[in-house]
């Protein structure tokens, strides 16, 4: 851009490239998708926000060097939301076209019980990895499955090296998963031995998982592993930061989305009988009851025809999600597979009754029959979207649903939330679990 112009030409761009792609490497953005079971571009975010702010930094400072050339704000924070925009649209193409050529890893589950059934299980529900599970039976016939949750039950332990370097090669296994319920130092020396000699890559699940828990952090002193326990609470700076974040974007989002949701709100109003908006008492943080926004997406006089689909008294786990609800309406249905109906807690989040990340928000009767134990959910407010909708939806059992928020609440960062938010994009475009 000359002084005399104002403009700066995009092309100065290119000769900074290479350090575009140094940064890039730095930020080990070209080598996660290798050794981990799970990569989704939105889990890259924190990575990509740093790789865009070094680059154009870094491209900003050499164009200003250049002789006859100056920058404008305007113009530097075009470069910037542009870089950043196509960062990510490109990542997510990338690897979307990678995983459409190139064939999913073979991996084999190798363990028993409960353990195993729940990795397996996971990796049926959860959409980021690239893996397809093989069954392996007692007579070594081996087959790919659909990803429905398989695994090899096999005595592991009882396997000498020689046996499993002859079970990963015949199979032609990429990767295992060992998710053992009891896992002593010499079998998994061993099974590390015969997939370094393979040359199969190996994933452990800590049989440990209710010692572990989820707020736990290994770091190392010196060789020595040590596992940190997240003990503490979050802190009050963050929390702040949490709820800033949650006034700007619900504001905002209420005005940009005020003409969809007027547009909504008509086709509520005019398809069935009764009011666009629908308010129910829910808990929110600490229990405290709220009412909670929606847009009406069953007939008007659902609370009192919740006997002919399931009675209380007879639930065994405190949840309720009916897969095809007599209840809900044709408009309703499309609403509530695209989240649509969701869209007027915006004002629940402005008012503070909830944020845009948390816990699911739960009816009070239904949290009337938690346990000491399950109480820990309400901690934070209640969000509009959150670890459940990313995590398997309507899909997941009483006790999932349970785990993915607990790791949340134990385990709240900022960074977190944004990768909920970018999360639900994708997931509300799939609509998988939604109902």
């Amino acid at each position: 851009m000359t002084a005399v112009e104002g403009t700066t030409d995009p092309l100065w761009v290119l000769p900074t490239l290479p350090l575009w792609v140094l940064v890039a490497k730095m930020e080990g953005l070209y080598d996660a998708d290798h050794p981990r079971i799970w990569h989704l571009t939105t889990d890259e975010a924190p990575a990509i926000f740093h790789w865009i702010t070094l680059s154009v930094a870094g491209s900003l400072l050499f164009i200003r060097a250049l002789p006859d050339e100056t920058i404008r704000l305007d113009s530097a924070l075009t470069l910037y939301l542009a870089a950043l925009g196509g960062a990510f649209l490109l990542r997510s193409a990338a690897r979307a076209i990678w995983r459409r050529r190139v064939p999913p890893e073979r991996a084999l589950v190798l363990g028993r019980g409960k353990l195993a059934d729940a990795v397996s299980r996971k990796l049926a529900l959860e959409p980021g990895h690239h893996l397809t599970l093989l069954e392996y039976t007692a007579g070594h016939d081996h087959e790919e499955t659909n990803g429905n949750g398989t695994h090899a039950d096999l005595k592991v332990e009882e396997l000498s090296k020689e046996d499993l370097d002859f079970l990963l090669s015949e199979a032609g296994v990429e990767r295992v998963v060992l998710a053992l319920p009891e896992l002593d130092e010499a079998t998994l020396a061993r099974i590390v031995s015969s997939c370094r000699a393979t040359g199969v890559k190996l994933s452990v699940m800590p049989p440990m998982r209710a010692m572990l828990g989820t707020a736990v952090q290994l770091n190392h002193i010196a060789e020595m592993p040590v596992i940190e326990y997240g003990t503490w609470g979050t802190s009050p700076s963050t929390m702040a930061i949490k709820r800033a974040v949650d006034v700007v974007l619900s504001a905002a989002g209420l005005v940009v989305l005020a003409p969809l949701m007027l547009v909504i709100a008509i086709a509520v109003r005019f398809s069935s009988k009764g009011p666009a908006l629908f308010r129910q008492v829910r808990a929110g943080r600490d229990g405290k009851p709220f009412k909670i926004l929606k847009f009406r997406t069953m007939c008007h006089d659902a609370e009192e025809r919740i006997s002919e689909v399931i009675s209380p008294d007879e639930m065994i786990e405190p949840m309720f999600k009916l897969r095809k609800d007599p209840r809900v309406t044709p408009v309703g249905r499309y609403l509530r597979r695209t989240s649509l109906d969701e869209l007027p807690q915006l004002l629940n989040v402005l008012r503070g009754d909830m944020s845009l990340v948390g816990p699911r928000p739960e009816e009070l009767w239904l949290v009337d029959r938690y346990g000491e134990t399950q109480r820990f959910r309400l901690q934070m407010r209640p969000g509009l979207t959150g670890p459940m909708q990313v995590h398997g939806r309507g899909e997941l059992n009483f006790q999932e649903r349970l785990a993915v928020e607990r790791e949340y609440v134990e385990n709240y960062s900022i960074r977190k939330d944004l990768q909920i938010l970018l999360r639900t994009v994708s997931i509300i475009w799939r609509g998988p679990g939604a109902y």
